[in-house]
């Protein structure tokens, strides 16, 4: 089974509120998930993020893939430290 971290979205029309999800690959964005392991809400004013960070680490070690986004997120927050352990490796 793939599993990726990423992005379910919800909140009114407008009005964007995120869960970060761990998440097979072949369910659909807002459809079933595994494990809700933080939030993201871009409306504030920094964006507020809330992360369980050892779940985070638990599920990357099991080889979850965070989407471009959530990368992103969850290196602003500093729960990445190691950018190498994370990106898939691409044959060349």
């Amino acid at each position: 089974m793939a599993v990726k971290l990423r992005l379910a979205r919800h909140g009114a029309k407008k009005r964007p509120f995120y869960r970060i999800v761990v998440a097979d690959i072949k369910f659909p964005r807002d459809g079933r998930f595994i494990e809700s392991i933080g939030t993201y809400d871009p409306l504030l004013d920094p964006p507020a993020v809330n992360l369980k960070a050892d779940r985070i680490k638990y599920w990357i070690d099991q080889g979850a893939l965070p989407t471009n986004t959530v990368r992103s997120i969850l290196k602003k927050e500093g729960v990445l430290a190691n950018k190498s352990s994370i990106e898939p490796s691409i044959a060349s």
